[in-house]
């Protein structure tokens, strides 16, 4: 119990770090929201006008604490560039990030899983050779190039899917599925390739220690020895790795949003950024503060349920 409590102050303690950092880093960059939002050639009471009315001309303290009271209570005031409460904002597009998180997350342990124990058990055959250079090759990949490929290939020439026409799941759940699938992919591929080559790794290094050779002279079969003694304990560094890629995903992925043209929370923190609408910059930093630092919490809580020799204090 001592070590959850550790943990849960340290969580806060890196997220008030978090918002007073963005706080103050958007604070120094030149920029004027106000003048971002009336134009260049607005007249200056009209800038200071919107100033006065933006809270921009109040202290840095008296505007810090006004942000971290409202991130308390949830309330992260509103959007500079579209007057609407950035929690609105933000939860409009949460659900196609999470989606797009599910998705990859999904395509990525189903495939990779058993593509690293058919290496491992295989080393060095043909089926290995095959899986190691392609492998190889993906992680070479980066994931917006492979959603260009994509577009072109399954949008452009075979046309499963119209690319730039994004579906809302109000509109079309079916159709924001079909859609949803080829960003995935996008995200999913080069991920499975480093997937594979971890597990692999792993499995490997465990098939040499002396348990493995006692449940093997204990009549075990070779799936049996690889299922129920390897994979459990092999599985360590593969869910750290897993751990990031979850975290970056609901993250955003910025680049790939951007190709397929979906309203996630990764395009809007770019538009955000380029017109100084520092409340949704700031929540959205909040926000990927802790997806990162909860998914770390959950992964350490996993060490010690899949390998019990892993002990928290």
């Amino acid at each position: 119990m001592r070590y959850y409590i550790k943990k849960v102050i340290s969580l806060i303690m890196v997220l008030f770090l978090i918002m007073l950092l963005t706080f103050i880093a958007f604070q120094v960059i030149p920029g004027d929201s106000a003048l971002s939002r009336l134009g260049v050639d607005a007249e200056p009471e009209a800038v200071e006008a919107l100033r006065e009315s933006l809270g921009l001309n109040k202290s840095l303290p008296e505007r810090f604490f006004s942000f971290l009271s409202g991130a308390v209570r949830g309330d992260f005031g509103n959007s500079y560039q579209y007057g609407k409460p950035v929690g609105e904002l933000l939860s409009a597009r949460l659900s196609v990030t999470v989606w797009l998180a599910v998705l990859s997350i999904f395509m990525i342990i189903a495939v990779s899983v058993p593509l690293g124990l058919v290496c491992s058990r295989k080393e060095g055959g043909v089926a290995d050779r095959i899986i190691t250079m392609v492998t190889q090759t993906l992680m070479a990949v980066p994931a917006f190039f492979l959603g260009i490929v994509i577009t072109l290939i399954f949008g452009l020439v075979l046309e499963w899917f119209a690319p730039g026409a994004y579906i809302a799941p109000g509109e079309d759940f079916g159709g924001f599925l079909r859609y949803m699938i080829f960003p995935a992919v996008a995200i999913a591929v080069p991920k499975i390739a480093m997937t594979v080559k971890f597990l692999k790794t792993s499995v490997l290094r465990e098939l040499k220690l002396d348990y493995v050779r006692t449940a093997r002279s204990k009549g075990n079969s070779e799936r049996a020895v690889l299922w129920r003694h390897v994979l459990k304990n092999a599985l360590i560094p593969v869910i750290t790795f897993m751990g990031m890629v979850i975290a970056d995903v609901l993250a955003g992925s910025i680049v790939v949003e951007k190709v397929f043209n979906l309203p996630g929370i990764g395009r809007l923190l770019i538009t955000a950024i380029s017109n100084r609408d520092y409340p949704v910059v700031e929540a959205g930093v909040v926000y990927i503060g802790s997806v990162v630092l909860i998914v770390n919490f959950i992964v350490d809580l996993l060490y010690q349920k899949v390998d019990p020799r892993v002990r928290i204090k």
